[in-house]
């Protein structure tokens, strides 16, 4: 009798973690965000089953002129879009993660022109929107009802960089939060540089110029959109004509450069449009895409000691204008939104080596531009 309790005693501890760990959410809805000078009309949701990389349509929103950048609030309650044009815009919805449904809240001015990223704090008090015609970004209030306030605060950047076609003024084309959220970094490709601000919430002008304010890039790179390493101590440039991703040392909201690498194979001669930069849940493997005449996805290797990065290999996106990709939270499948052929294409990714394989899974759906990760309820 004591050695069947002894051994009840055991295996109890086990059995309740397993129980813990299948807890884990293994199905998410993917909130897709588009372009609607084609089929499109507005915001699309489908459920997502990570054990399997199988999608399954939801809901859609319809009326939502050009949801081109989506976040997601924190208690996954709400979610926000910019709508892209010359009058720019954002929109506040509710949002069901059972069902996938989304209802309108309000919409708000952005104080400039063709907003295309859009981010929000984890205490859900402000939003910061990039206005790439515009060459400004504001910042909106939240209320508790999570509907937008008007902007509290537009700060505007000035200058030009060598290309007379893409930087003949400011385009601002990224806000992203500090890992601690004491700072909001933007990127600006019309005059090279990569600008870095203190946030405090609650404030009249919650933004207000780090020391030293910014950093630049190689004349007529065009920086475009970053993300951090998983010990948050190195930060990642995908820069847009540059087509190459810098690292940085990060410290408290300063930046060394220490290694550039380039997104092109040997002797490429096409035109390109680098996108979008991720790293992988595990914080092992770093992904960026390309677009223009390249159409793939690279893959690097990071250095758990430096954060350097080695490549790894270069996969075809299946698509035309890779513009935005998505990793799903567990790390097991990457999606591609190619903007051009009107799909969103599924890839299964090897944990241990970072590598890409084919699923075969693809949604049909026109001018996919923002691909966002909710858990499903």
């Amino acid at each position: 009798m004591k050695n069947l309790l002894l051994a009840a005693s055991l295996l109890i501890p086990g059995m309740l973690f397993a129980q813990k760990k299948d807890m884990t959410p293994k199905t998410f809805d993917l909130v897709v965000g588009t372009y609607t000078s084609g089929s499109s009309k507005g915001i699309s949701v489908y459920r997502f089953y990570a054990e399997t990389g199988k999608t399954a349509y939801l809901n859609k929103i319809d009326d939502v002129s050009n949801p081109s950048y989506l976040c997601v609030s924190a208690d996954n309650k709400f979610v926000y879009a910019v709508n892209e044009g010359t009058q720019g815009e954002v929109s506040a919805f509710k949002f069901d993660a059972k069902s996938g449904a989304l209802t309108f809240i309000n919409k708000v001015s952005t104080l400039g022109a063709d907003p295309c990223f859009i981010s929000i704090d984890k205490a859900q008090k402000s939003l910061f929107v990039a206005n790439y015609s515009g060459g400004n970004i504001c910042v909106l209030p939240i209320n508790k009802d999570g509907s937008i306030a008007p902007a509290v605060q537009t700060i505007r950047d000035s200058g030009h960089a060598p290309n007379k076609e893409r930087q003949e003024k400011a385009h601002v084309h990224t806000t992203v939060l500090s890992p601690d959220e004491k700072y909001v970094m933007y990127t600006d490709l019309g005059t090279d540089k990569l600008n870095i601000t203190r946030y405090k919430a609650g404030k009249a002008s919650p933004l207000t110029p780090a020391n030293p304010a910014f950093v630049s890039v190689a004349p007529g790179a065009g920086p475009r959109h970053i993300d951090f390493s998983a010990d948050k101590k190195t930060m990642y440039l995908i820069t847009e004509m540059g087509s190459s991703v810098i690292a940085y040392d990060y410290n408290d909201g300063k930046l060394k450069q220490k290694q550039s690498v380039s997104l092109l194979p040997d002797g490429f001669t096409g035109t390109t449009g680098a996108a979008d930069i991720h790293v992988a849940p595990n914080g092992k493997f770093l992904y960026a895409s390309n677009r223009g005449d390249a159409n793939d996805i690279s893959v690097f290797a990071i250095s758990p000691e430096s954060g350097m990065l080695t490549f790894i290999e270069r996969k075809p996106s299946q698509g035309l204008g890779p513009r935005n990709f998505a990793i799903d939270p567990t790390g097991s499948f990457l999606l591609v939104a190619n903007q051009r052929s009107d799909t969103i294409h599924t890839y299964r990714i090897d944990k241990n080596t970072g590598k890409l394989t084919d699923a075969y899974y693809k949604i049909e759906i026109g001018n996919p531009v923002c691909l966002k990760f909710v858990p499903a309820q």
